[in-house]
């Protein structure tokens, strides 16, 4: 067995409303191709990561129920027992604990790495070397290493780390202490830490080993450590434990507890695509709108134009910045500014039973 083989897991569970009513309940943003290309954001995950770890069999995809096939089809050479899938959604700390006593039982010294399935990135090959230096520190420190984004604007949509003291120079990067994490800003907030320097915007990307994880998991939550460590020794009773587990993101559960977490700051072209303003910065050109499908403009700037069909034709007059999106059964227009509240719009829908089918 190689030594420290580096395990990637990659989460694609989420639902992704922000970016309704293209990304639905039956499938969701991870399984969608935004730009007009021929690879969804889950399969371009995983190719970038098969340059990291060699092979399929040592890269793991943790979903749920729901999504189980649409990720078989879109990874046909993915082993099926390496897709882990949640009896239900209960968010990022489960999920990842998971992964990690699954992969813990047959690779005690692997290296994991935790990456969301609906991220972008540009530069490949600077990708790379990011995580060569990663796994070099969380093996030589024993640490949690995340991913801070070196940013470029003063971003609303993103968490940030606060960087503490640098403590040593891989081949690559830097790498400093994390002094705290910090939810997502105003405005106001976001321009103040842009101007310190002293900001990274938080990934949701980290290495480390395994059992520095299962470490960092029993010490900060041991109640959701020692539930899933005994439901997984009896066939069967993870189904029943599953649902009854605190639904808790990972950062709040180990990473902003952890004293044992490093920050390499990066960049190689990132961006999470949170909603649809992000095509704005996937897709920027010289002209005043970025449309995939057809559109036809007069005094219209500044706007975000989307539809499903070749067919389909969108018409705007005397428009500034709105996001318009057209599929076969919906239609959306919302100002850029306020992109953030989709996600409000759909658990509206959801409280309709006569709506639920455009969800």
């Amino acid at each position: 067995m190689q030594e420290n083989p580096f395990v990637p897991v990659v989460l694609a569970g989420g639902s992704g409303e922000r970016f309704w009513p293209l990304s639905r309940k039956a499938k969701p943003k991870q399984f969608l191709t935004l730009d007009g290309g021929q690879e969804s954001l889950l399969q371009a995950t995983v190719r970038r990561l098969q340059h990291t770890c060699g092979t399929p069999e040592n890269l793991f995809v943790v979903t749920c129920n729901d999504h189980r096939t649409l990720v078989l089809e879109q990874l046909p050479e993915l082993p099926v027992e390496n897709l882990l899938v949640e009896p239900v959604a209960r968010d990022t700390a489960p999920a990842v604990l998971f992964a990690a006593l699954t992969i813990a039982r047959h690779q005690p010294d692997a290296v994991l790495g935790i990456f969301p399935s609906d991220q972008k990135v540009q530069d490949e090959a600077a990708f790379q070397r990011l995580i060569q230096d990663a796994i070099e520190l969380a093996l030589r420190q024993q640490v949690i290493v995340t991913v801070g984004i070196t940013p470029g604007y003063p971003s609303t949509g993103y968490g940030y780390i606060e960087k503490g003291a640098e403590t040593l120079a891989l081949e690559h990067h830097r790498a400093f202490e994390v002094r705290r994490f910090a939810e997502k800003p105003d405005v106001d907030t976001a321009t103040a830490f842009l101007q310190t320097g002293n900001y990274a915007w938080n990934s949701g990307m980290f290495i480390c080993s395994v059992q520095t994880l299962l470490k960092e998991y029993a010490r900060h939550q041991p109640e959701l450590f020692h539930q899933m460590e005994q439901a997984m020794q009896v066939r069967g009773r993870l189904r029943e434990v599953f649902p009854t587990l605190q639904k808790i993101s990972i950062d709040y559960a180990v990473m902003e507890r952890s004293r044992s977490i490093m920050v390499i700051p990066a960049d190689f072209g990132w961006d999470d695509l949170g909603d649809w303003n992000a095509l704005e910065r996937l897709l920027r050109n010289d002209s005043p709108n970025v449309a995939v499908g057809r559109h036809v403009g007069l005094d219209t700037g500044g706007a975000i134009l989307y539809t499903t069909s070749g067919d389909d034709l969108i018409v705007t007059i005397g428009l500034e910045d709105l996001v318009v999106v057209r599929t076969s059964e919906v239609t959306l227009v919302v100002r850029k500014d306020r992109t953030q509240d989709i996600k409000k719009v759909v658990q509206q829908i959801k409280g309709h039973p006569e709506l639920l089918r455009f969800a």
